[in-house]
């Protein structure tokens, strides 16, 4: 009996693949999609609306979004989805985060559009902080579902050629590509043919953002590797997506 124990807890630890995971019950994976999720429209809602800067060491300030700052947490979730619960998963939780963030456009231009209680004396500060331009949302959501999709795929196709080691490659090497389209496509469509948004000025943002958003996941890397650890060993699966279909309107 003890070793017919012994027997089934070793296998629940043995890698499986994508299709062996199909079924399974996991216990924390709706509070990483949770987290996933809150995240996104947190940095979307809070940080993209106000500008910071840093003074540089030759006493110039250097402008840069405050969303910066916590919008590359979601890539590092979506890195530990992929590594831990496979591609397929992942999936679901990008289509997720892409209907909250199209439910809470929809939501702020029609609380917005609403008018306001005779003498409320905030309905301009209100328009200013939730008011963005349809332009400004379309280009926001095109590049997270694009970014998004990108890092997973790489993530999960890089675990497969490296058969599982390197993680810090895969998470940095997923991360380079999907910032790299998702400032790519953001700043053009959002900008471009604007007044006060010249094209230079465009490039040396989708440069800046792509760099700080890559060095943010290398430096929480080793964050990376205890979470992705232990949700390993709790949930007792490695997954592989070996057969997986990797179209992002696939529904398995």
């Amino acid at each position: 009996m003890s070793n017919k124990k012994n027997s089934n807890a070793e296998s629940a630890r043995q890698p499986i693949e994508r299709g062996r995971a199909e079924g399974r019950d996991f216990r924390y994976y709706d509070l990483v999609m949770a987290a996933f999720v809150a995240i996104l429209l947190l940095s979307n809602l809070i940080g993209a609306s106000k500008p910071s800067f840093v003074t540089l060491p030759s006493g110039a300030e250097w402008s840069f979004g405050a969303g910066v700052l916590f919008f590359p947490i979601s890539y590092i979730i979506g890195d530990i989805l992929t590594e831990v619960y496979g591609y397929a998963r992942a999936r679901r939780v990008i289509w997720t985060g892409f209907a909250a963030l199209l439910f809470m456009a929809f939501m702020a231009w029609a609380v917005v559009s609403l008018p306001p209680a005779k003498d409320w004396p905030g309905q301009e500060s209100y328009e200013f902080v939730f008011g963005n331009s349809w332009r400004i949302v379309l280009a926001s959501m095109a590049a997270f579902w694009v970014g998004e999709f990108a890092n997973s795929i790489v993530m999960s196709k890089m675990k497969i050629w490296t058969q599982g080691r390197f993680l810090w490659a895969r998470t940095i090497g997923s991360t380079i590509v999907g910032q790299g389209f998702d400032s790519l496509i953001f700043y053009p469509l959002a900008f471009y043919g604007l007044a006060g948004w010249p094209p230079e000025l465009i490039g040396q943002l989708i440069v800046s953002q792509w760099l700080i958003k890559t060095v943010w996941e290398a430096l929480l890397t080793p964050v990376t590797y205890g979470v992705i650890g232990r949700l390993k060993r709790a949930e007792g699966v490695d997954i592989y997506d070996t057969s997986v279909d990797f179209s992002p309107f696939a529904s398995r």
